[in-house]
């Protein structure tokens, strides 16, 4: 039993979190638990080293001074500020009046604003709750179908996951080691691909059933002509030129993420203080809600700290290397795999806790397959979107229930009797864009160049080129002149690593 205990430590200890994970205890404090209570028993087996807890404070003071992580509270004030200054509600209804002479015009107005909101909040809740409170009631007030109307919320909410500057592609660039910068253009192109196929569907919708996508109605169309045009510039130009100062300067090298966030947070305090929003209230509630979602993040990294530490000197991350690298089929069987265990977790976990616990053990795999990491964190990006659509444990689906009418009212303008909306309306509507997604996911698999593109106009070199020319003591060369080649030329290059074959899917590191 020692022996058996002692050679199956690690899958041990995993399946051991995953228990108390379904239990239900936090996830930063089951993974620390978890951590501790193993790297115990490894002590007094004699597996471990009996100071591998003095490691914990550097990991501990490493993770929290780490300037990339700084992009989080910045990008979260940021769509905080825009979202409580009233921001969403001009968005939705300018783009509402734009499109109101089309059958769906509503639809396509939250997919497009969830798409703004995506690139200036960065964050799910906001974008869900506030699309749920303001659209919802105007597309059941004119006879949207539910389960289309909770669909087009939930999923258009999600693109905060994706689009740039998402908080999670943060912390994916942290988890692989990879650029901030490099996995914001790897992402964006599939991004845009998934808004353009959230509004193909509703158009396939508005063709094969029109009255589940009415248009508005004359009376509701408000804004005409000259009217509608200045509240496009005061409405939509503001927050869309925000969104490309901030990830323009993040693209081109300008700035850093964190830099970026720090500038967006300062043109987000602008616009709110331009539309006369800002007020203490609302900084007080804004910075509450920073701090505490960026505590929930920082807990969980620390938690994972703990956890990675036993797990590591256990050789966990050996064991999980030579599993994934022994399933059929190469890095086509090591993708399905790493995509199907992502996308049953994503029943269970977050998005937070799916990149600090399956992220760091899938990427060192990936890396010695010779995946191209940022490829891999966008692929798996978008699968771990779905986690906010699986039913009935989406947190999207849980956002817009939280907002949805659970019984009949009477509607203010039109004075008719509005039925409540379903759990299994939302469940049903999110079904459709669930697919959507995998179909994505499958997309970004098949065609890698949607995401490769974020290495043109990157300087690259053969190591194997370099040459080192070493002069002999006492012949040292005068000042101006070109030293001689010591040993009769240039040195030879010192070994470099040489990567395996390209796979099919991804191209390798550099």
């Amino acid at each position: 039993m020692y022996e058996f205990f002692a050679e199956n430590l690690a899958p041990i200890m995993f399946a051991s979190l995953i228990v108390v994970l379904l239990i239900g205890y936090p996830v930063a404090f089951a993974l620390a638990f978890v951590g501790f209570v193993f790297g115990f028993i490894g002590i007094e087996m004699g597996l471990l080293p009996i100071n591998l807890f003095q490691a914990i404070p550097d990991r501990i003071f490493g993770q929290m001074s780490n300037e990339t992580l700084l992009a989080i509270p910045f990008f979260t004030f940021m769509g905080l500020i825009l979202e409580r200054s009233g921001m969403a509600e001009a968005l939705l209804d300018t783009i509402g009046q734009l499109f109101g002479t089309v059958r769906g015009g509503l639809a396509y107005a939250v997919v497009f604003v969830g798409a703004i909101l995506a690139a200036t909040t960065g964050v799910v809740a906001a974008s869900v709750i506030s699309m749920g409170l303001i659209s919802l009631p105007i597309m059941l007030r004119y006879g949207y179908d539910r389960r289309v109307a909770a669909g087009a919320i939930a999923a258009s909410g999600t693109l905060a996951q994706i689009i740039p500057p998402s908080l999670v592609l943060i912390i994916l660039a942290d988890q692989l080691g990879r650029s901030v910068g490099d996995m914001y253009k790897g992402a964006l192109v599939p991004a845009l691909m998934l808004v353009a196929a959230y509004a193909a569907y509703i158009a396939v919708v508005s063709f094969v059933s029109p009255a589940k996508v009415p248009a508005l109605p004359p009376e509701a169309r408000t804004l005409h002509g000259w009217r509608l045009a200045g509240r496009v510039l005061t409405a939509l130009v503001p927050p869309l030129v925000l969104i490309f100062l901030v990830l323009g300067t993040i693209f081109y090298g300008i700035a850093t993420p964190t830099e970026g966030g720090a500038m967006g947070a300062v043109g987000a305090l602008v616009l709110a203080a331009m539309n006369r929003k800002l007020n203490m209230d609302l900084l007080r509630q804004s910075l509450y809600s920073t701090a505490r979602l960026s505590a929930f993040v920082l807990f969980i990294l620390l938690g994972a700290r703990v956890f990675s530490l036993t797990f590591y000197g256990v050789d966990g991350h050996v064991w999980v290397e030579h599993l994934m690298t022994s399933i059929p089929g190469g890095v086509v069987g090591f993708l399905i795999v790493a995509n199907l265990l992502v996308f049953f977790l994503a029943f269970f976990l977050d998005y937070f806790e799916l990149a600090f616990i399956i992220v760091p053990l899938l990427a060192p795999v990936a890396h010695v397959l010779g995946i191209d990491l940022i490829w891999f964190g966008v692929m798996l990006a978008m699968n771990m979107q779905t986690s906010f659509m699986h039913p009935p444990f989406g947190f999207s689906l849980y956002f817009l229930r939280s907002v949805a009418p659970t019984r009949a009212y009477r509607d203010r303008i039109t004075g008719a009797t509005i039925q409540p909306v379903t759990s299994g309306q939302i469940y049903m509507g999110a079904v459709p864009f669930l697919v959507i997604q995998l179909v994505m996911v499958t997309t970004v698999i098949v065609f890698p160049d949607l995401v490769m593109h974020y290495k043109s106009g990157a300087v690259e070199f053969d190591p194997a080129t370099i040459q080192l020319n070493v002069p002999m003591p006492g012949m040292e060369a005068p000042f101006g002149a070109t030293p001689a080649p010591s040993f009769g030329g240039a040195a030879t290059p010192a070994p470099t690593f040489a990567p395996p074959p390209p796979p099919s899917f991804g191209a390798p590191q550099p």
